[in-house]
Parts: C-alpha cells; structure tokens; sequence
C-alpha cells in the first residue's frame, strides 16, 4: 500500500485506498490529484515526494468525501500548497462538518462525527478550467456527489475518481453510494465511451478499457431500483425500508453504513419517484413510499 506507480511519462497515482494522482508539471515540480485519506496518509504521499525530490505546487481535489481530502490540511500546512474544490464540493472542503450534517439531516450525533466523514478543514480555492496546468482537460462526473469531477493529464490518462466502483466491492455490497442515481448513470453512459492511454479510477484496478466496468457498475445501478421498487410493492416507511434493504443485500447495519446506504436509498427514491415507479403519501403521520 502507497506503492508510486508510473502511469505515463509524467503521471503516477500512489496506490492506495483512494488512488492519489501525482503529475510532473515542471522540472521537479508536481500537483496532486486528491490527497488521502487523513493526516497519516498525507504523511506518506509527503514521504513520497521528499524521496523522488519532487515540490508539491497544489492539490485538485476530485470531490470532498473525506477519503479524498483528508490529507488536505497535512500536505497544505507542510508545503504551502493551494487547493482548488469544484463547485459545492469546495464548501465541504473548508468546512468538512457539512457532510455528516448532509447525511444525517441534522447537526450530526457523536457516531458520525469521525475522521471516516469528517476530514480536517483545509483552505480551498474554485477549481476551473483556467487555474489548471497546461494541456489538462476537467471532466465532469455527476452522481456520486454534488459535483465530482475528473482529469486527464497530457499523457493521456484519466482520473475518474469514484464514478465507478470495483466489480468485487459492488458483489459484496451491491449498493455504492450515490447522490444522484440519473446522473450516475448517465455519466457511466459517458465513461464507457471513453478513450485514454489509462483510465485511474479511485476504488477499481487502473485499465486501459474501462467500458465493461462502466456497464457493469450501471447495470447494478439498475438492479438496485428495481430491488428497491420491488421492496415497495406495499407502502413502506423508510426506516422500515432501509431494514428491508440491508436484509435484501445480506449488509451489517451500522452508524456510518446507516448514514451512507440510508443516504443513497433516499437517492433511488427520489430517482423511482422521477421515473414514475414509485409514489410519496402521507397516511397516518407518516411518510409511505409505494409503487405506482
């Protein structure tokens, strides 16, 4: 783990439980394509780039979840780094509470307020078009998250972040998570029509054809409405719901896997409700979702 792997003439990633780019953009100088996991994983990237003599020049974060951005504050209060965020993903990253308080609906209780969900504040800038290196191309990659992005260096390859999940993760859990189940898909649609010397996705093996895995992850995507449709054959309330789920999918219920699969849940529903497959009704004080 956190083995540099050369990807082209001038881009690595560091293997690691979230792949971290790293991009040669001038004679000793390099960016970061996120950042890690939290501070010790920030200390090894750090460790990496002292062994190569590389300067770290800035930090392009892909989105906010903390396992892309908990390095952030290490890696910036060390070299000076800046750090650019795209969209609302930047209010996430200065103000890293936001998520577990997106998640939870509320000021979130004690169980989600950890290193898992929260990483440390860290000072980020917009990221445009316009502050990238030269020949850098942004990709965005809705459906994950509010507005995830990825990048394709001049060598070609391709940084997709977390657009796409690995086909073990996905038969073992069968639920990744989602804010936006149409534009996932639509961006998987996408994906698998592109074409780069590499493709790097954060959680699957980097690939020169990423299109088999873009289907699959879509058809799981499919699958898991149609799964979720079926649960609400009768009207359901949600907590009930959710039990159905993790019992549909054989999941252990926890703190954090309440929050996220409860969170991506909410997603399809909102995606079934859209399609017309599903519909909301008020009946005895409580909130019912069933099919159409």
């Amino acid at each position: 783990m956190y083995e540099l792997v050369q990807a082209a003439t001038h881009t690595y990633y560091i293997e690691s439980p979230a792949k971290i780019g790293i991009v040669e953009v001038a004679p000793r100088e390099v960016v970061l394509i996120d950042s890690g996991g939290d501070r010790s994983a920030g200390s090894k990237v750090r460790r990496i780039l002292s062994e190569r003599g590389w300067q770290l020049k800035a930090i392009y974060n892909t989105h906010s979840h903390a396992d892309h951005t908990g390095g952030n504050h290490y890696l910036q209060s060390q070299t000076g780094c800046r750090i650019f965020s795209p969209g609302a993903e930047g209010a996430f990253t200065k103000w890293p509470w936001l998520e577990p308080s997106y998640l939870f609906g509320a000021k979130p209780p004690k169980e989600l307020r950890h290193k898992f969900l929260v990483a440390q504040e860290s000072e980020a800038e917009p990221l445009t078009t316009d502050v990238l290196p030269d020949g850098w191309d942004l990709i965005d990659l809705p459906g994950h998250f509010f507005h995830m992005v990825g990048f394709r260096t001049p060598d070609d390859v391709l940084f997709i972040s977390d657009c796409l999940s690995s086909k073990p993760t996905l038969d073992k859990y069968r639920l990744s998570f989602l804010y936006d189940v149409q534009a996932s898909l639509d961006t998987l649609e996408r994906v698998s029509t592109m074409r780069a010397q590499l493709f790097v996705p954060a959680h699957a093996e980097a690939t020169v054809d990423i299109a088999p895995l873009a289907r699959y992850n879509a058809s799981c995507i499919q699958q898991a409405a149609a799964d979720i449709a079926e649960l609400c054959a009768n009207p359901i309330c949600f907590d009930d719901l959710l039990a159905a789920v993790f019992t549909h999918y054989d999941l252990r219920m926890t703190f954090e896997q309440h929050a996220l699969v409860g969170s991506t849940v909410r997603s399809y529903l909102t995606y079934l409700s859209d399609q017309g497959a599903i519909k909301a009704s008020i009946d005895n004080n409580r909130w019912l979702w069933a099919r159409a």
